[in-house]
């Protein structure tokens, strides 16, 4: 069975940067597990994915436009200390999230002068080409249930 929009795939994976340090693997860990087509991955690996086969493997390198998009600085603004909790220590590095008009963001603080917190909402992985090496474990078809709900449920079922 290929790869294809709906199927369920269940990958083990290792993501690179370009000098070839580990950013993130599923090595120890579960394959991931998720429904093709729907967004659950960047576009570029999706893409890479479409028409593979249980036991195929692969090494890709995605571009910033295919993967964590471009560095934006209008995703970068300084806000004042009081729209955080008065006795919250902010550091730069601590990451949140916030609800924005388009739904939640990951907001890291960058820097901290006085009562201004400046903060940006680009991923840390913008800009970046990202290498994967990706073992395809499973393909199947996914349930209806998966399909209605949007994601992978285990051997069992799932309860909501």
């Amino acid at each position: 069975m290929q790869i294809a929009k709906n199927k369920v795939v269940s990958i083990d994976y290792t993501l690179k940067n370009d000098d070839g340090q580990i950013l993130d693997t599923s090595e120890g860990r579960e394959p991931l597990n998720f429904i093709h087509g729907n967004g659950h991955l960047i576009p570029g690996l999706e893409e890479a994915l479409e028409g593979k086969t249980k036991d195929e493997k692969l090494s890709v390198s995605i571009p910033p436009e295919k993967g964590y998009g471009l560095r934006s600085e209008e995703m970068v603004q300084t806000v004042d200390r009081s729209n955080f909790d008065k006795d919250a220590q902010i550091e730069v590095g601590m990451q949140f999230q916030a609800q924005m008009e388009n739904g939640m963001q990951m907001l890291t603080v960058i820097k901290v002068e006085g009562n201004n917190i400046t903060l940006d909402g680009n991923h840390p992985l913008s800009d970046k080409t990202l290498h994967f090496d990706v073992d395809v474990k499973d393909v199947r078809e996914a349930t209806a249930e998966e399909l209605e709900h949007g994601h992978v449920h285990g051997p069992g079922g799932h309860k909501h």
